[in-house]
């Protein structure tokens, strides 16, 4: 037998597989580099097409979005004004509202000061009566005790005799 002459070594199931992934592989990049290639074709033509749009049209259609820009600001603008509409409406009512409740609560703090201060005067006066009253119970207690010393003295004096 001839050994130089060997017949191929005979494939595998894992290798016809691992050989018919790689031929589906390859026929995807494929087809993925034509979509590329097609896509930025598509791309290139569109805009020389839109480079080479009509003057007037292009005029028109930058009109169009100003227009839609300026409808847009319009209706935020009268958003904010109705917010500030309706803030004046009530706002001077609410006003005018806290002012006569201010002016009614001056009022009451005028009649309550006018209390604190009667009554401080009051007091005032109490404090000077009292002072007096405890002036003359000192006074009072005093004499007593000089009256008990002396009749203390008068009472030593008669006993030790």
């Amino acid at each position: 037998p001839d050994h130089t002459s060997a017949a191929p070594p005979r494939a595998t199931k894992i290798d016809r597989a691992a050989h018919a992934s790689s031929q589906r592989f390859a026929a995807m990049a494929r087809v993925l580099r034509m979509g590329l290639v097609a896509g930025l074709a598509a791309g290139v033509v569109g805009e020389s097409a839109a480079g080479m749009q009509n003057p007037i049209r292009r005029v028109v259609s930058l009109l169009q979005q100003m227009q839609e820009k300026v409808t847009a600001e319009g209706k935020k603008e009268k958003e904010l004004f109705d917010k500030f509409m309706c803030y004046c409406k009530t706002g001077a009512g609410d006003l005018s509202a806290s002012i006569s409740k201010a002016e009614g609560d001056i009022g009451q703090a005028s009649a309550d000061l006018k209390a604190a201060e009667e009554e401080q005067k009051q007091l005032e006066q109490d404090l000077g009566s009292q002072a007096m009253g405890r002036e003359e119970a000192k006074k009072a207690l005093a004499e007593a005790q000089a009256l008990r010393e002396k009749e203390a003295a008068v009472y030593a004096k008669e006993s030790s005799e």
